[in-house]
């Protein structure tokens, strides 16, 4: 191993991983990464829930007490994942002590069939926050047009948000809005806003995928020179608005308040194109005061190989410009690819939960007990 991952922290980035199961916290893996690898945070979705409850028997014991109780398939889960997401709290508590609460974190999702309903949403992040029971914990809300007001009252609330799905600049700048006026809400109510934390997750290895998809439909010279360059300056720009909006007036007079800036989290960061180094989206996206959760194959990857070799970020933001700008100088629309992106990130997730609906049901009907 090297000490890539240390300078990765030494940089500003917070290390977080994108996994959770049962067999991870009982194991002591997770605190083995932590205590090792300089995790210092976890995010969960639907399909890595799908995938840690379909393998394995390590959920059949309270499988078969919720089976006795004859529980619904939807309060399984819920009582399952977040099982989950409070034991990882507990473990990452000291690490949540340590920085204040900055990091620390573990992430749930809301239900993804949820995605397009605003009131639905905001019930859930209550439910979630409540079922948790954990300082450390934070509530993703997809950045949905039907999230974002989700997104304000839920801040307003006094809960901490994660928000995902974020593929497109303009979305990301409404996100950074949505924060900051549940903020403004928040100290209206006279809730002490240095308790409220959120990150914005900022897709970035699908937005090579699609856009390398279309550049490889041309074949041309032009466009195989523009290859894996667009998620990347995607990103480099989302850190420019970020600094942008972090350093406005607007901003200052949260700041008087101690309230926290709401870091940039860089999400989807394996790499799915061999042709491309397996540290790509980590190297590439070092900066101050953000997050980047990998997958642990691409944690083990920078440990191993990685080359961090300080601030990839700023300072590039007018090759950013000129890489997308290359893109749709070949009739490749970004607009609809981040459109597109989104709506299969929202589908994706939808998939992922029936099929754990399924699965899960099927494991209650197996684990009930006989009659009589």
């Amino acid at each position: 191993m090297t000490d890539a991952l240390k300078r990765l922290s030494d940089e500003g980035v917070a290390i977080w991983l994108d996994d959770l199961s049962r067999k991870r916290i009982t194991s002591g893996n997770l605190a083995e990464l932590i205590d090792e690898q300089h995790v210092v945070g976890v995010t969960t979705n639907p399909s890595i829930f799908q995938k840690a409850i379909s393998q394995g028997d390590g959920y059949d014991t309270q499988l078969t007490e919720l089976a006795a109780r004859r529980v619904t398939v939807e309060e399984a889960i819920r009582m399952i994942t977040t099982a989950d997401v409070r034991d990882a709290a507990d473990i990452l508590r000291p690490t949540f002590d340590a920085t204040g609460g900055q990091d620390g974190r573990v992430s749930i999702e809301v239900d993804p069939r949820l995605a397009h309903n605003t009131l639905a949403t905001i019930a859930e992040a209550k439910q979630l926050a409540w079922l948790v029971d954990r300082p450390n914990t934070l509530i993703k809300i997809p950045a949905t047009e039907a999230g974002l007001p989700a997104i304000t009252e839920t801040i307003a609330r006094g809960i901490s948000v994660n928000v995902t799905l974020i593929f497109s600049l303009e979305r990301y700048r409404k996100v950074m809005d949505a924060y900051l006026t549940g903020l403004e809400k928040a100290k209206a109510a006279g809730l002490d806003l240095s308790t409220i934390y959120s990150v914005a997750s900022f897709f970035v290895s699908r937005v090579d995928t699609e856009i390398d998809k279309r550049l490889d439909a041309l074949g041309t010279d032009e466009a195989k020179a523009a290859r894996g360059k667009a998620a990347v300056a995607n990103a480099r720009l989302a850190y420019e608005a970020y600094e942008e909006v972090f350093s406005s007036d607007r901003w200052a007079a949260l700041d008087r308040e101690r309230a926290n800036k709401q870091r940039p989290l860089w999400a989807s960061t394996g790499v799915k194109d061999k042709a491309y180094k397996d540290t790509m989206y980590v190297d590439d996206l070092v900066a101050p005061n953000t997050v980047n959760t990998m997958p642990e194959a691409t944690l083990e990857a920078v440990g191993d190989h990685g080359g961090v070799t300080g601030d990839t970020v700023r300072g590039t933001y007018d090759q950013a410009r000129a890489d997308l700008a290359a893109v749709e100088k070949l009739g490749i629309s970004y607009d609809e690819v981040v459109r597109l992106l989104e709506e299969e990130g929202v589908e994706k997730f939808e998939a992922s939960w029936t099929d754990l609906l399924k699965s899960t049901e099927a494991e209650l009907k197996r684990l009930a007990p006989s009659e009589g």
